[in-house]
């Protein structure tokens, strides 16, 4: 397997063997279940399909119920899918923990960053704000000149103003695992990874 999904507990720290302090993010891996395997002959593609966080049927749809029971698995809250490795042959209801990984792992891992609603300039794009001075009173976080004079007279697409802030798909590229705890399925992860406590968490091997 290429990759195990998973949810952010917290941050905690760690020391090498130098002794010096190394921050981690502690991220509860799996177990996950195998749902589908799609091949090239039925889907155009290879990936495995996985499943993680059993809920009830009351709280789940028909269509994922239905998916779920062909693998003899019960209704899976979230249903990802991870490129198809040649290290290990997998079937449909399989589970899967994290004993793929080992410790030195480099990874990648994705997840949703912290909804921050909506934000100004100063915030969300680090303007520095108007002059305190010279007679303003309610300039200090506004963004400024937004268009231009004569020509073009209109706001270009994709200026930096205002908006929604966070909520976005984050991707840290690399960072490596460096502690297992097998018998809780916990990695413990070198550095910070995006979103808040129990939000979900795609792990992937690079």
């Amino acid at each position: 397997m290429s990759g195990l999904l998973g949810k952010k507990i917290r941050m905690t720290q760690l020391f090498d063997e130098s002794g010096k302090v190394v921050p981690v993010t502690v991220i509860s891996a799996g177990p996950c279940y195998v749902t589908q395997v799609k091949t090239k002959a039925d889907d155009g593609y290879e990936a495995i399909q996985l499943g993680y966080a059993e809920v009830s049927e009351k709280h789940s749809n028909k269509p994922k119920q239905g998916h779920c029971k062909k693998a003899n698995l019960k209704p899976q809250r979230f249903l990802r899918e991870f490129e198809k490795s040649s290290d290990r042959e997998v079937k449909i209801g399989d589970e899967i923990k994290v004993d793929i990984f080992t410790v030195g792992d480099k990874i990648t891992v994705s997840g949703l960053s912290k909804g921050r609603g909506f934000q100004g300039v100063v915030k969300r794009h680090h303007f520095g704000g108007g002059s305190i001075t010279h007679g303003q009173s309610d300039r200090q976080r506004a963004p400024g000149s937004l268009g231009q004079s004569s020509w073009p007279s209109r706001v270009y697409k994709g200026l930096r103003m205002a908006g929604r802030m966070g909520n976005a798909r984050v991707t840290i590229p690399t960072t490596s695992i460096l502690k297992i705890d097998l018998d809780q399925n916990l990695i413990f992860v070198k550095g910070p990874v995006p979103g808040a406590p129990d939000s979900l968490l795609e792990i992937k091997k690079v």
